[in-house]
């Protein structure tokens, strides 16, 4: 069963990503059903079933490439500039249940959602929810005094940043530490906070803002340590159930 769906994953990463160049994306987005590349990406997901499967399961691999074209082609009739991110991952979605279902007939397999619900599940997800949004709104919250005094401070279009760029990397570097701390790799958590002072040494230095590079270093004190007590408490708490 792993094996059926290693390989129907293997195709389907080689033809929707690996096999499938930026112009050919762009020429289906403009003319939808009428792009011959539609077509072409479609023959490459057929081609890498069958040399995969070894031209067995034809009844599967006909499944799954009618499936795709159909579901391709219901994004690109709803695709815009707004929801393009959001479609990309319902398509990939649907894609990968239409696989599931197939590995399903072919090799029936059963799934115990009750592991869901297990202590040690819903454990971790409390702590990504925490170290995550959570561990965000509360250094929001504690630096809120601040932000004032700081945007007076800066000149009418400085300072300017992508948009909740910085509420992404406040995310991510806490998910890393929270992982790291699980691993028992402290050392990481050096060579994380080395890495993003680099990063940020030439903006405070050129900016030359004192409050400003006060403000990022309680920030980054903040949400290290939370994620660092959110590690410390999950690998006390682990232990007890």
């Amino acid at each position: 069963m792993i094996l059926l769906a290693l390989k129907l994953v293997l195709a389907h990463f080689l033809g929707d990503f690996v096999l499938q160049p930026a112009y050919w994306v762009a020429d289906k987005l403009k003319k939808k059903a009428r792009s011959k590349y539609l077509y072409y990406h479609i023959g490459v997901h057929l081609i890498a079933l069958l040399l995969l499967l070894q031209f067995k399961h034809i009844g599967s691999i006909a499944i799954i490439v009618v499936s795709h074209y159909l579901i391709d082609l219901t994004k690109l009739s709803l695709t815009n500039e707004k929801n393009f991110r959001w479609l990309f991952v319902v398509d990939q979605i649907a894609h990968l249940l239409v696989l599931a279902a197939v590995v399903y007939i072919l090799e029936p397999f059963a799934i115990d959602f009750s592991l869901l619900l297990a202590p040690e599940i819903l454990l971790f997800v409390a702590m990504i929810a925490f170290v995550s949004y959570v561990a965000a709104i509360l250094i929001k919250m504690l630096l809120a005094p601040y932000i004032d005094e700081l945007v007076k401070d800066q000149d009418e279009g400085e300072g300017t940043s992508l948009k909740n760029a910085g509420r992404y990397i406040g995310m991510l570097e806490r998910i890393f530490v929270f992982v790291f701390i699980l691993l028992g790799q402290w050392s990481a958590i050096g060579l994380l906070i080395t890495a993003k002072s680099v990063f940020r040494f030439g903006d405070l230095n050129k900016g030359k803002n004192r409050k400003l590079t006060e403000y990022v270093l309680i920030g980054t004190l903040l949400s290290f340590g939370l994620a660092i007590l959110a590690g410390l408490a999950y690998n006390h708490l682990i232990t007890l159930i």
